[in-house]
């Protein structure tokens, strides 16, 4: 505007630049600072962002005040400024100039409430929308404390069974096993306070758990391990692949006279993680359906990696089950 003010002035004959520059300097001196205390008022609005209405009805409440303000400070500070360039300030009528520039007041008014408008709408929008994905978040981790925290029983159960078959027969071998549950315990509980943890500490658990058992059914079950070292600092679910080891030991180990070999293998390949642990048992059905420890596992990936992670049960050919999780592997 003061652009267009200045060519004008050029274009009418004009001798005095600097007048269209005090014109129009001085309307947007004035409606700046009005501009500035409405925006320190609108906050106080913030709660109505979601009627506008109500919010437009409360922003415009002081405007012809601050119109009147306006007139006024404009032409004020024109007179003064004419007066120090040696002119006396010429205008319209007041009636005229009151109506022209309330008029273009107006119009700005409208324009600059607008756009306040909208700036205040989207950034109540994203603080809502981080609020929303922070509780989102919370929830998430709550749910999977609570998951990890429900293994936790249900391991000392199956752990202490093992030291009462051990105790009477094998006094040794009970200690023995019971030492290794408290180094066990210790690292589960400190790994409960975590929803996930690398591969390798995981592993660690799974180990202890795998020569308290090995303990029990010495003479009846074998346990091969086939690691991919470069799979070690891939995050999984803590205490997730327990649970495919128990049942592995409840549902074939403990029903069956015969020897039991169980492998376990994890691989990782490009950004997949695949853990796998198979038995050679006399499981001839996949089961209807899940337990308490693969339900809870099942559940935890999901929450966690979504539709990118799954359980899967295949048998095996010539009996025996096959369960593998296929895992993002974040690192």
């Amino acid at each position: 505007m003061l652009v267009i003010g200045m060519q004008e002035s050029l274009w009418t004959g004009g001798q005095r630049i600097w007048q269209p520059v005090v014109d129009y300097g001085t309307a947007a001196l004035v409606a700046t600072l009005l501009a500035a205390v409405q925006s320190r008022r609108a906050h106080r609005f913030n709660h109505l962002l979601q009627r506008p209405l109500h919010w437009f009805i409360h922003m415009w409440a002081w405007m012809p005040l601050q119109l009147l303000a306006y007139i006024i400070l404009m032409y004020g500070l024109r007179i003064v400024l004419y007066a120090l360039g040696g002119v006396s300030l010429q205008h319209r009528p007041w009636g005229e100039v009151m109506a022209y520039e309330s008029t273009k007041f107006m119009l700005f008014y409208g324009l600059f409430s607008g756009i306040h408008f909208g700036v205040r709408s989207y950034r109540a929008w994203v603080d809502e929308r981080l609020h929303a994905e922070q509780q989102a978040n919370l929830a998430k981790r709550a749910q999977l404390l609570q998951l990890t925290q429900q293994l936790q029983p249900h391991f000392l159960f199956n752990a202490l069974n093992t030291i009462s078959a051990l105790i009477h027969n094998d006094p040794n071998g009970a200690d023995l096993v019971l030492t290794r549950l408290a180094t066990l315990l210790r690292a589960a509980t400190d790994a409960g306070q975590r929803p996930d943890q690398p591969l390798s500490e995981e592993l660690t658990l799974l180990r202890a758990y795998a020569d308290i058992m090995v303990q029990r059914f010495v003479d009846r079950v074998q346990i091969t391990w086939d690691l991919d070292p470069t799979a070690d600092a891939c995050r999984v679910p803590t205490m997730g692949i327990q649970p495919l080891l128990e049942n592995c030991f409840q549902h074939v180990v403990e029903r069956r006279l015969a020897p039991t070999c169980i492998a376990i293998r994890v691989k990782r390949q490009a950004a997949v993680l695949q853990i796998v642990i198979e038995d050679d048992g006399d499981t001839h059905r996949l089961p209807e359906r899940r337990g308490v420890g693969l339900a809870n596992l099942e559940l935890r990936l999901q929450s966690m990696f979504g539709t990118q992670a799954a359980l899967t049960l295949q048998l095996r050919a010539g009996g025996g089950l096959r369960a593998q999780v296929s895992l993002p592997c974040v690192c």
